[in-house]
């Protein structure tokens, strides 16, 4: 497969090639396509991520819930799709199987030229289908800017910027644009 093209496969083809494939690939309507146009993520998208993952991680732990980085694979039932959210939170203890979630309360894309488009329009529409899923952030990595979308009675975007926080009502608690960009803006 070329990079940055998609290509027609079965999910059983893409499950079973996934774990051998050179680079991490998403699975979307019948295609897939690799997750970053580049070798990897930029400096700035693996920091502001962890940073992310750093400050929510021992809030999770207690709360008995899981947090993932990029690794751990989303599966969306409705849509037959596999994605790889750059932060994913799951409080259910019956999500999934060890290979992938499938009931996430809480899921991060951090904005990269080349899949902003994707994470504002196309995985907006698909993650706010969760029933589970109770915020959605949207992460700038060029200025401290978040978009913040938290389910009550439909969806409320809210957009941060510069200073300020974001709720993870999930866990009980707010994340600061400070423990998000802290070391990278």
């Amino acid at each position: 497969m070329s990079e940055g093209r998609f290509k027609a496969m079965s999910m059983e083809e893409y499950l079973r090639t996934e774990a051998t494939s050179p680079y991490k690939r998403e699975y979307v309507g019948g295609f897939v396509y690799p997750l970053h146009g580049q070798a990897g993520a930029s400096r700035s998208h693996s920091l502001i991520s962890m940073n992310i993952a750093a400050t929510l991680h021992p809030h999770a732990r207690r709360q008995g819930c899981r947090l993932h980085l990029a690794d751990m694979r989303l599966y969306l039932d409705s849509s037959g799709s596999y994605y790889y959210p750059d932060v994913m939170l799951v409080c259910d203890a019956a999500s999934g199987d060890h290979l992938s979630e499938t009931a996430p309360c809480l899921l991060v894309e951090v904005l990269s030229g080349s899949t902003a488009s994707i994470d504002r329009i196309g995985k907006y529409g698909i993650y706010t289908d969760l029933p589970s899923l109770q915020t959605s952030l949207i992460v700038e990595q060029g200025e401290r800017r978040v978009y913040e979308y938290q389910r009550a009675q439909g969806w409320k975007l809210r957009e941060v910027v510069g200073s300020g926080e974001v709720g993870v009502p999930s866990l009980g608690l707010g994340l600061t644009l400070d423990d998000i960009y802290g070391g990278v803006l």
